[in-house]
């Protein structure tokens, strides 16, 4: 596969969504996550726009759903991998590959604080998982099929 570098357009609109972004960020309550019901911690929040959607950290998101995540310097791309799943993207494209088959990201990820940052619903996609954004409570639910997320005890008091 050969690489095709972003257009100038995807570019532009990619710059102006992290700005977009960094504003939201800077401005808004602050979003909280759950991953299977726990608590999800990490030094970006994630970030929401009224037009193109909630963004989360890829990173700390597929770490609480056991993916390991590595980012090649010398290619830019991130790659995750979650059990038989492997994703393949880059920051600035929204060409990326879920297990060797190209695949379209609605948004290409961009970068926050130097976190890559990621739309629901590539991780919806990308891992198989449900997503919930519920804007009143400012709260993201990522559930993994067949994983319970009842509070233990401890958490329910």
């Amino acid at each position: 596969m050969r690489y095709q570098a972003p257009s100038k357009i995807v570019i532009a609109a990619t710059a102006s969504l992290a700005l977009a972004a960094s504003l939201t960020f800077a401005f808004s309550k602050p979003i909280e996550v759950r991953v299977d019901g726990q608590p999800l911690i990490s030094d970006v929040p994630p970030v929401s726009s009224a037009k193109e959607g909630v963004f989360v950290p890829l990173r700390p998101v597929s770490d609480a759903l056991g993916a390991d995540t590595r980012y090649e310097r010398k290619s830019g791309d991130v790659v995750v991998t979650r059990g038989d799943q492997v994703l393949h993207l880059k920051v600035g494209s929204t060409h990326a590959r879920l297990n060797g088959m190209p695949m379209t990201l609605r948004n290409a990820p961009f970068r926050v604080r130097g976190r890559v940052m990621v739309s629901l619903h590539a991780v919806q996609q990308a891992f198989g998982v449900r997503v919930k954004f519920d804007k009143m409570t400012a709260r993201i639910e990522v559930e993994t099929p067949g994983v319970s997320n009842t509070p233990t005890q401890f958490e329910a008091q």
